[in-house]
């Protein structure tokens, strides 16, 4: 674990698991994990939340007020349903991003379990303005690091650019309550924490052809798409700092990771 709070340069980029939505009533290491990061990292100005849980065609900025709290999913425990994360919404930062990306900005989208789970626990009080960004698995790995390289001039006004995906992703394997992994899913994410760890953005934007298990580690994109555009937002020259890993369930990796300009890297112990 590094030595943080966060305290000079430009903030970091993030991009953390959020495993299922019963992550945020079930006691694990993944849990325990993101309830510490908000202290870990400090407090942003703001919060572009890049969920894999909201795909579109071309890039989208929610430009809400206040955003609703969306729960996307089906089949859980009641008590999810009653949760609600009331942060503000960020909608000057929302034009920002268009003017920065290109966006459409969406004045309705409120945040899904991408983003409301993890932001739950790391900064429970709601008090952080939030603006939510969509993934678009019809483009490449290469676009989403390219997307995240334009939103980099934020972070040196403390915005904290979010990924919020899944290291490894695959549903089918799922094995409730699986200690350890599947071999296919270690190797995938060994070589995952290979690249990033190296800064190596041209193998992360060209991870399918890369990685042998790329395509059982991740059976459709969306997952891994959030951890691109938190990469390219630390510049081309990138310093990683490993914040978690782990599994739940066989298949589901809980790894996180911090980027920095290299220029202007977290201290670690």
């Amino acid at each position: 674990m590094t030595a943080l709070p966060f305290s000079t340069g430009p903030f970091p980029s993030v991009f953390v698991s959020h495993g299922a939505p019963t992550l945020i009533i079930e006691e694990s290491a993944g849990r325990d994990f993101l309830a510490g990061l908000g202290k870990t990292l400090g407090r942003p100005s703001a919060v572009i939340a890049v969920s894999a849980h909201w795909t579109t065609r071309v890039p989208a900025i929610s430009g809400a007020t206040r955003p609703e709290t969306v729960h996307d999913f089906y089949g859980f425990p009641r008590s999810l349903y009653a949760m609600r994360y009331p942060a503000p919404g960020a909608t000057a930062l929302a034009d920002r991003v268009r003017d920065l990306t290109g966006a459409v900005v969406d004045p309705d989208q409120g945040l899904d379990h991408g983003a409301w789970v993890p932001l739950m626990l790391m900064y429970p009080e709601a008090d952080i303005p939030v603006a939510q960004f969509s993934v678009q698995p019809g483009r490449s790995a290469a676009d989403h690091v390219a997307l995240g390289r334009a939103l980099a001039p934020l972070r040196k006004e403390g915005v904290l650019v979010l990924g919020s995906g899944g290291a490894v992703h695959n549903l089918g394997d799922f094995r409730f309550g699986q200690e350890g992994a599947s071999a296919w899913a270690t190797r995938f994410a060994d070589w995952l924490d290979g690249a990033l760890m190296a800064g190596d953005a041209d193998s992360i934007a060209d991870w399918k052809a890369r990685c042998p298990e790329a395509r059982v580690a991740h059976p459709t994109d969306e997952h891994f798409l959030p951890l691109p555009v938190a990469l390219g937002a630390a510049g081309p020259a990138v310093h990683t700092t490993r914040l978690h890993a782990g599994f739940e369930h066989g298949s589901i990796g809980m790894h996180a990771y911090a980027f920095q300009d290299a220029d202007n890297s977290i201290n670690e112990d």
